[in-house]
């Protein structure tokens, strides 16, 4: 499996609600305004070519820079980056994002963590099947920086404990994770650079 790493650095209200105790957007939430990082988007860069010079755009435009870039690996790979993210977080390991995030972002996910263990809380997530992963968007910038968007849909049961006492709710969620990777380089690892929620 190809090991993702690194999320946008978002505000500390999206990182606990999205991560934490709502992964993604319920379908009773009204719809907001997503919260985002820096710009994802660089400066304008000449789109993707192929060989014979004819403009290329998604997913072809990947494939024209990196022959090898196979779909469905990159959906398993995305899959598993998912779930060891949403749990690392839920569970407060930083040891384990540490691993999977940039620094800048490891920096937000550790305050969010922080602010939940001076609540005096726990809490694990469990996920009820698989989450499912769709290809959503994909591109090339510039010379070779690929950008792939990836819609995921998943139903997970959290179990909390607080000074209140312990909790278990059910969800359903959709999230849009945004991943990039320069295709010439030899790092096999794709960034998560961009979190948002998704209608279901």
């Amino acid at each position: 499996m190809i090991i993702f790493a690194g999320l946008a650095a978002i505000v500390l209200y999206q990182l606990y609600a999205v991560l934490g105790r709502r992964v993604g957007r319920q379908p009773e939430d009204a719809p907001a305004v997503p919260a985002t990082a820096a710009p994802l988007d660089r400066a304008p860069d000449a789109p993707a070519q192929a060989d014979d010079g004819v403009s290329l755009s998604g997913l072809a435009a990947v494939k024209a820079k990196d022959p090898s870039f196979d779909v469905g690996r990159f959906l398993g790979g995305a899959k598993s980056a998912y779930e060891m993210i949403v749990k690392a977080f839920a569970a407060g390991d930083r040891t384990q994002l540490r691993n999977l995030l940039a620094a800048p972002v490891m920096a937000g996910f550790d305050t969010a963590i922080a602010a939940r263990e001076a609540e005096n809380r726990t809490e694990t997530v469990e996920f009820l099947h698989p989450p499912r992963a769709d290809l959503e968007k994909a591109e090339v910038v510039g010379a070779d920086l690929a950008r792939v968007t990836v819609r995921f849909l998943s139903e997970f049961r959290s179990r909390t404990k607080g000074p209140e006492g312990e909790g278990v709710e059910d969800r359903r969620t959709a999230e849009l994770w945004t991943f990039e990777r320069r295709l010439k380089s030899r790092d096999p690892n794709w960034l998560l650079i961009h979190v948002d929620a998704a209608e279901a």
